[in-house]
């Protein structure tokens, strides 16, 4: 039989076996946890360097969506540069000397014609309009008085004639009588052309009076005033330098036209009536049609040059005297602007194929924005006719890749292929 000791020796649990089974345990699961933590960091990694990889802007080659040109469009066989000219300009300026009172205008004003623009000082003209006007009424005055005589005359050179032939009066008296009326008769003939000439008086004081209203001679804009309230204007300049001799200066501006200076080498290739357009200096993108009005049978021994009127075929306001333009002098009259086709003009390779649609890559703000297009066959050489989803200077995007999307992030500054 085994002790009591034995049996309790054998029940005791061993110690050493445990700690050397729980130590495996430990380290195994250390284990474990520093492969999930490698992989999650992998992951994390992974993740961040596919967005950074999708933001990242995709390098792309871009051009600009042009409108087409008229293909009848003419051809320009000659170019001259020239001014703004007015056919129609005036200094206007009082026909008497005196002092301004009112001046009525600015720069820039537009006026009609007979619009009162300035006044004189027209004090001593009044009075005299007004002298005249007393003469002229006292010689109608005299005139009456005239008249009235002479019917009285008339009336007893009657009453004479029939007393002489009743034998009342003699013959001589009945002259007299007579005589008395022709001389009233000449009297009053007298009398009228008195009054006539003060009428005139007084027509030639009114005249007077009305220089010192000045009038715009015609419609257009003021230009230049010349003179202030309390100048002395005089069409005679009469005072030197402190005499005006212009209130301001009116310019039509329906008769602006273009003058060129045409080398006299190539004057043979310029016609009357033939069609040109011009160029404003102030306005390089703004082309207005033109035709030549006439060429002036004169040249300028010093330039070489002779002189070209051209017409305007389209007036605008921003067209102003004496503004620098370029003329070009074409073959035949460009087509009208009915047969120029409607859309933009693109590359080829700009176009492609998304889900059954013609697709464009715009660029917007650095980002693409795909647009639907309609395509024509209409081309020149690579270029492709887009008749809707884009307009003239939208850029588009050229050979687009296959991961380009809608509203990916763009860089431009590519190098061209």
């Amino acid at each position: 039989m085994t002790s009591n000791a034995e049996l309790l020796r054998q029940l005791k649990i061993d110690k050493t076996n445990r700690e050397s089974s729980g130590g495996g345990n430990s380290k195994g699961a250390r284990v474990a946890w520093t492969a999930i933590a490698v992989a999650v960091a992998l992951a994390v990694v992974g993740g961040g360097a596919w967005l950074w990889l999708a933001r990242r802007p995709v390098e792309v080659h871009t051009a600009t969506a042009v409108a087409p040109a008229n293909a009848a469009e003419a051809s320009a066989v000659l170019q001259a540069t020239g001014y703004v000219t007015a056919r129609r300009q005036a200094t206007v300026s009082a026909q008497i000397t005196g002092t301004l009172t009112q001046v009525l205008i600015e720069e820039g004003d537009r006026v009609s014609k007979g619009q009162v623009l300035a006044r004189l000082e027209d004090n001593a003209l009044r009075a005299s309009l007004q002298a005249a006007q007393a003469n002229a009424a006292a010689a109608h005055a005299t005139v009456a008085q005239g008249e009235a005589q002479l019917a009285q005359s008339l009336r007893d050179a009657d009453r004479q004639e029939a007393l002489v032939g009743r034998g009342l009066v003699s013959h001589q008296a009945a002259e007299q009588a007579r005589t008395q009326a022709s001389t009233y008769r000449a009297q009053l003939q007298t009398t009228r052309r008195q009054a006539g000439a003060a009428d005139a008086q007084v027509g030639v004081a009114q005249v007077n009076l009305d220089y010192t209203v000045v009038r715009a001679p015609f419609d257009g804009v003021i230009t230049d005033k010349a003179a202030q309230v309390g100048e002395i204007v005089s069409p005679l300049s009469a005072g030197g330098g402190f005499t005006r001799t212009g209130v301001g200066t009116i310019v039509d501006m329906d008769s602006l036209e273009i003058d060129v200076d045409v080398n006299e080498a190539y004057i043979g290739r310029v016609q009357p009536s033939m069609p040109a357009e011009a160029v404003l200096d102030a306005y390089p993108d703004w082309t207005i049609p033109a035709h030549v009005i006439a060429i002036v049978p004169a040249a300028d021994r010093g330039k070489a040059t002779v002189k070209v009127r051209v017409a305007l075929d389209n007036k605008d306001a921003r067209i102003v005297p004496d503004m620098g333009v370029r003329v070009s002098f074409l073959e035949r009259r460009a087509a009208t602007a009915a047969a120029t086709p409607k859309g933009v003009m693109v590359p080829s390779a700009a176009i492609v194929r998304r889900d059954g649609h013609d697709v464009v890559y715009a660029v917007v703000d650095a980002h693409a924005r795909r647009r639907d297009v309609t395509v024509t066959s209409a081309a020149s050489g690579d270029l492709r006719l887009v008749t809707s989803g884009l307009a003239a200077g939208d850029t588009v995007v050229v050979s687009p890749p296959d991961s380009l999307t809608d509203g990916s992030a763009v860089d431009t500054a590519a190098p061209a292929p």
